[in-house]
């Protein structure tokens, strides 16, 4: 396609919007992906009075923050090759060789991650999605309070009937998790678990960085704690990186109490400067389980791995998944995460991540009216909105895309209880770890056009 569509091609690209299920409740934006190379994706206009108009857009998203190595790495092709004409199509009940050498160049003896995940402490299983990842953690988190052979309360677990998370906290929208989240918007209407009944649980939620209401929650309901969820930087609440130390002491209270702590890290995954981060001044925070996703499918197939310590399984035949590590997904989770090391890509995405929080910084200075605060680690940065901007947040958000960048929105942590102030919608720049310094800078500038171009029409 040329630098515009033609009629043929625009009624294509409207048909299949047409028919597409609209999530978003109102009109969807009105572009569609052509191609895409790196950072860069071409975009058509298919509505408006510019239809068939064709954009270059630098990619800030990475697909829900999922494409890590950007879009066509030739790296990731030629794993989908090999999965595809040699790995095989083996289910869970069958080994597999992709499957072995990816869990072992992992967590076998001097694997990438046995530092922290030794292989002989935990095992691992995956699921199509971050979602069914974290559904999974909570059904080993549920399956802990009872004996596997009689299926009744384990000693000591009966009244562990509580699992705490956090305000503004995001871990999916399947119908087990929407409990996770204190905002009713996603649970009316749903099934809750019911304390009343004979497996319930109830969830309770703290603000999310504050160590003192955790040590006080702590102390007087610690007993009571079956599992903690956390992500370690909130994502969908706008970025929010709790204070050094403070994760770690989440961990301390969860051991010093007997609650499993899971870590959500679908969104934080290789996006910190590491792999992982549940980290801190003092190195790795110890964690029960940890689910992974977004990322570590590449971009190009949608996965997850949930990382649990051994103690921790389901009832036979109880975890079986027709997706659970995959030959094909193996391959390409194994060379994508080669070429993350191959390429030193984490350390390369921390010093982009300093290069974006200078630049966004000087948006908020350069546009206070748009811009309330700037916050994050290397390559997941956000911008919050002001209260004025949150209310035309879809004109925003066009304006930038029409300069040139592709960004999403968090929704915000909203209202917060102790004092905490409300957090408004963020816009995430999560680009691929690939972007190089040039191509940093150049979104920096297409983000201050976008903005510039939107404060005109304030009135």
């Amino acid at each position: 396609m040329s630098g515009s569509l033609t009629a043929g091609e625009l009624g294509l690209l409207r048909a299949g919007s047409d028919l597409h299920m609209n999530h978003y409740g109102g009109r969807r934006l009105p572009y569609a992906v052509l191609s895409g190379r790196g950072v860069h994706q071409r975009l058509a206009v298919v509505d408006g009075p510019d239809a068939g108009r064709v954009l270059d857009v630098m990619d800030a998203s990475g697909g829900y923050a999922s494409a890590c190595l950007g879009a066509g790495h030739p790296r990731i092709g030629e794993a989908l090759r090999r999965g595809v004409e040699e790995a095989g199509y083996a289910t869970d009940e069958v080994g597999s060789l992709e499957r072995a050498r990816l869990l072992t160049e992992l967590f076998g003896d001097d694997g990438r991650w046995s530092a922290r995940f030794p292989g002989g402490e935990y095992h691992v299983s995956s699921r199509n999605s971050g979602s069914e990842g974290m559904e999974l953690a909570l059904r080993l988190m549920l399956e802990a309070r009872f004996d596997s052979r009689t299926l009744r309360p384990a000693a000591g677990r009966a009244e562990r009937d509580v699992i705490l998370a956090f305000e503004g906290a995001w871990h999916g929208w399947t119908s087990g998790l929407v409990p996770l989240l204190n905002r009713r918007h996603y649970r009316v209407g749903l099934p809750v678990p019911d304390v009343a009944k004979p497996y319930g649980v109830r969830v309770e939620h703290l603000p999310f960085g504050d160590a003192e209401v955790l040590r006080d929650y702590f102390a007087e309901h610690g007993h009571r704690v079956l599992g903690v969820v956390v992500e370690p930087v909130q994502g969908d609440a706008g970025i929010l990186v709790p204070a050094d130390g403070y994760l770690r002491e989440l961990a301390r209270l969860c051991t010093e109490h007997g609650a499993l702590l899971t870590a959500d890290e679908i969104l934080t995954f290789a996006k910190s400067g590491d792999y992982f981060a549940m980290t801190d001044s003092l190195g790795p925070v110890p964690t029960d389980i940890t689910v992974i996703g977004k990322s570590i499918g590449m971009g190009a197939v949608s996965a997850s791995l949930v990382i649990a310590r051994r103690a921790l399984a389901v009832r036979s035949s109880g975890a079986v998944a027709t997706s659970d590590l995959r030959p094909l997904t193996c391959a390409v989770m194994r060379e994508g995460l080669a070429v993350m090391n191959d390429d030193k890509l984490l350390a390369h995405s921390a010093g982009i991540g300093r290069r974006l929080a200078d630049g966004l910084h000087g948006l908020v200075a350069e546009f206070p009216e748009l811009y309330r605060e700037a916050r994050g680690l290397a390559v997941m940065q956000g911008l919050e909105l002001t209260e004025p901007a949150a209310r035309r947040l879809t004109d925003l958000r066009e304006a930038v895309i029409r300069s040139g960048v592709y960004v999403e929105f968090m929704a915000g942590a909203g209202r917060r209880t102790r004092g905490l102030r409300y957090v408004f919608p963020t816009m995430r720049i999560a680009p691929p770890l690939i972007i190089t310094e040039i191509e940093a800078s150049e979104l920096l500038q297409r983000l201050a056009e976008g903005s510039r171009r939107f404060r005109e029409t304030l009135g």
